[in-house]
């Protein structure tokens, strides 16, 4: 199931992970993907609402993000081409990020109210760049890191991606309403984002750089011919779509729950979410890296994987027990430091599963495919359960829905357990 190795490298002492020379720049690469994505989602939206937007065209605005969604269409080709400076994944992070700079700051020029398609079509250059900009970044990670560094490369990378999210989400809003205004606002926004060029070209070159696929065709179809001809390929996709299945149904109608059905207040349930809940995710992927690397891929999605089921009974609590802020937070907390062990160790999988040859192309359909199950699944399928059952039977229903995948990870387990042993 492992993509072809190299001879095996020492391992690196926990204490040392974060702050390597492979792994501590990705907390600023990890914050330069996450900042362009809320400056075309929720802060545009805000800032349309605020100009007067009327509310059909703020909802078209809600297309803009479709590169996201799409962008293994043209991973491909970040495969297959090299940017003449930096290599083949810092070239192609470097440029989109000069790009998306440039883009942003030109958001900042225009107004929603007297020009939405233009300010529009900027924005969908901005994810375009934004989302390729996350294929090479995905890329470089896996091409960089060393096997026992995937872990805590993956939780830094959390780390700066939430942080950036903060900023451009949520300071972002509060520096336009109250300090700048929304146009400057976006214009700061472009400098943070060319700033991260220089975390880029810090960072170093990966150990053994693989080899360009040959030609464009190579670099469509290899990663999935390479993909398929390892043993046991299709039951490790549908471990990709069940792993976090429980969690995505648990978290697909929470904040739904807490306010209408459980009796708390939007401002509590926001507050706790963003601050509570924002740093117990940070904690566990940041713990979730460390506790990879002493105790390997397997045991950690073993261990994360049951904690992240059992986890989702903290909502059964509340749903049986009386109005408690105190249980609330409690409940919140525990499953998003559970979310984030478990993410740390998925995204470690994932990683681990790309051949380096074609990393950009395959984390990014590894990536989708890791969505089905919150998008077409969890989403659709959440509210009737709810309806039919209750909420507290949904709850302990979500707990049974994570069991199928540490199933099937423990029937895998020695092929998992194999790609620690892949550099």
């Amino acid at each position: 199931m492992n993509p072809p190795s190299l001879p095996d490298t020492p391992a690196v002492a926990a204490s040392s992970l974060y702050t390597n020379r492979r792994v501590a720049p990705l907390l600023a690469l990890g914050f330069a993907s996450g900042l362009p994505l809320a400056l075309t989602t929720g802060t545009l939206q805000a800032w349309a609402t605020v100009d007067g937007v009327s509310l059909q065209a703020i909802g078209f605005l809600t297309l803009v993000g479709s590169a996201y969604t799409l962008k293994f269409l043209w991973a491909p080709l970040m495969d297959r081409y090299t940017p003449p400076l930096l290599g083949r994944r810092r070239g192609w992070m470097v440029l989109t990020q000069i790009l998306l700079a440039f883009a942003i700051m030109a958001m900042g020029a225009l107004s929603p109210r007297e020009s939405l398609l233009p300010l529009a079509l900027i924005a969908v250059f901005v994810a375009f760049c934004s989302s390729s900009q996350d294929i090479a970044f995905d890329a470089y990670r896996t091409d960089v890191l060393r096997t026992e560094e995937r872990g805590a490369g993956a939780a830094i990378s959390v780390l700066g991606y939430r942080l950036a999210m903060l900023v451009s989400g949520g300071l972002a809003l509060v520096i336009a309403d109250s300090w700048l205004g929304w146009g400057p606002t976006y214009v700061v926004m472009g400098g943070l984002m060319g700033l991260s060029v220089l975390a880029t070209l810090i960072a170093p070159e990966p150990d053994h750089p693989a080899r360009a696929p040959r030609t464009l065709g190579e670099a469509v179809t290899g990663p999935l011919k390479e993909f398929f001809s390892r043993k046991g390929a299709l039951t490790v996709l549908v471990l990709i779509v069940l792993y976090k299945l429980g969690d995505a149904f648990a978290g697909s109608l929470s904040t739904t729950f807490l306010i209408r059905a459980a009796g708390y207040s939007a401002t509590e349930v926001g507050t706790i979410n963003k601050l509570l809940g924002l740093g117990a995710t940070i904690i566990g992927a940041l713990s979730g890296g460390a506790l990879l690397a002493r105790i390997g891929l397997y045991r950690s999605l073993l261990l994360f994987g049951i904690l992240q089921a059992i986890s989702n009974l903290g909502f059964w609590l509340i749903a049986v027990s009386d109005k408690n802020i105190v249980l609330m937070a409690s409940a919140v907390g525990v499953e998003n430091l559970c979310g984030g062990l478990g993410t740390a160790a998925f995204v470690a999988l994932l990683m681990g599963l790309c051949d380096r040859r074609f990393s950009a192309t395959q984390f990014a359909l590894l990536s989708a495919l890791s969505a089905v199950g919150r998008t077409y699944l969890a989403g659709p399928l959440a509210p009737p359960l709810v309806e039919t059952y209750g909420w507290p039977t949904f709850f302990m229903l979500t707990v049974g829905i994570g069991l199928p995948g540490l199933a099937l990870l423990w029937w895998r387990r020695a092929d998992i357990t194999r790609l620690d042993r892949t550099e």
